[in-house]
């Protein structure tokens, strides 16, 4: 290969995108709703999620899709993951902002019904909102032949908290600590990256996962009728994102409440998903993070690096490498924290600190490093 293949050349540009968004924000008006009055912005730099004012709450809402991983469902007719992908992509950014998932509705856009992938999609939605501990409030489908030309779908999920109890980021000291959640998988981010290095490895969905797939330690969803034949390299790739209402719910409910520590020492959270460790620059304007000991990368990262030779820092930009959402604690109570969570998600480890370094993210391995989102 004459260059190492990046997101940017599957078509994805992160650093684009990040100047259409801002460019789109900057385009937007002041909000029409009053501050004081229900619907009034609240002022969140870099949230995951958007907040509003509730009379004594604050609402938060957060919409996204699944992205081209539906195209290798729709190639192998596999749905029973996707809706819980389209679930955690925003659920999981609303426990960001410290709010807790209510309800979702979703979106999908088809050039021609299929009773049996609605049904389908229907089966996972409901799972989904199951481990979510959410209603699904409503909903839309769209026949749109001529403009989409395979199933789109993407939602919306609202949550809530108390007033004055947003987890911002605001708080953060040099010296906290870092606790790391392990992903599922490869989640719903890079997929065009992915699909292209597949295709340049002449590597096909349906074959046998090319290494131990015993030792994942990580349960995958299997295809239906396969549960008796090996992982196929497109059940760990349509492996559904994981979502994190259980443990980190529990966790901000017990802050609140009668665990020994505290909701003032939950300081940020990060929902590790396009752009990589990259997303925690979001969290502060000056301060930065060091990633001294990271969770290890499922073996699927490894293998599609050196299929596609990826440099390994585009690999920590494009993919959460094994690190679906981060949480940053005071270091009084990170052990208690980090023994409190990984009692209900095997494999959540501390994995670094918050330092004073000019707002950059630092690894362990070197060249991994980001300055900006």
């Amino acid at each position: 290969m004459d260059e190492p293949m990046d997101y940017a050349s599957a078509g994805v540009d992160i650093d684009l995108e990040g100047s259409a968004v801002a460019s789109l924000i900057g385009a937007l008006g002041k909000s029409v709703r009053k501050a004081g009055t229900p619907g009034a912005p609240v002022d969140l730099p870099g949230g995951f999620g958007g907040l509003i004012e509730f009379g004594d709450n604050l609402l938060a809402l957060a919409t996204d899709g699944v992205g081209s991983k539906l195209q290798i469902a729709s190639a192998l007719n596999q749905w029973a993951g996707v809706g819980i992908d389209c679930m955690a992509m925003n659920v999981n950014d609303l426990l960001c902002v410290g709010a807790e998932p209510i309800a979702f509705v979703d979106y999908v856009a088809v050039p021609k019904p299929d009773p049996e992938i609605h049904a389908a999609l229907g089966a996972s939605l409901a799972e989904a909102c199951r481990l979510a501990r959410v209603t699904l409030a409503g909903g839309e489908t769209a026949s749109l032949p001529g403009i989409v030309t395979e199933l789109d779908m993407s939602g919306t999920a609202l949550g809530w908290l108390p007033k004055g109890e947003a987890i911002t980021g605001e708080h953060l000291q040099e010296g906290d600590v870092l606790i790391g959640l392990p992903s599922s998988g490869i989640h719903s981010n890079g997929y065009s990256l992915v699909r292209k290095v597949l295709e340049h490895g002449g590597v096909s969905y349906t074959d046998d996962a090319p290494f131990d797939t015993n030792a994942l330690g990580r349960e995958i969803m299997r295809f239906a009728g396969q549960q008796d034949t090996p992982i196929s390299v497109g059940e760990l790739l349509l492996n559904p994102t994981r979502i994190y209402c259980d443990p980190v719910i529990d966790l901000l409910n017990g802050a609140r409440g009668d665990e020994q520590f505290s909701l003032s020492d939950i300081r940020a959270i990060c929902h590790v998903t396009g752009g990589g460790l990259s997303n925690l620059l979001r969290l502060h304007d000056s301060l930065g993070w060091h990633i001294s000991s990271p969770l290890t990368p499922h073996p699927e990262f490894t293998w599609l690096q050196q299929i596609g030779g990826v440099e390994t820092r585009e690999m920590y930009r494009t993919f959460n490498m094994g690190t679906g959402m981060i949480i940053a604690v005071s270091p009084q109570h990170a052990e208690a924290i980090c023994e409190w969570l990984s009692s209900r998600m095997q494999g959540t480890a501390i994995i670094g600190t918050v330092v004073d370094n000019g707002h950059k993210v630092t690894h362990a391995l070197p060249g991994v490093e980001f300055s900006h989102y």
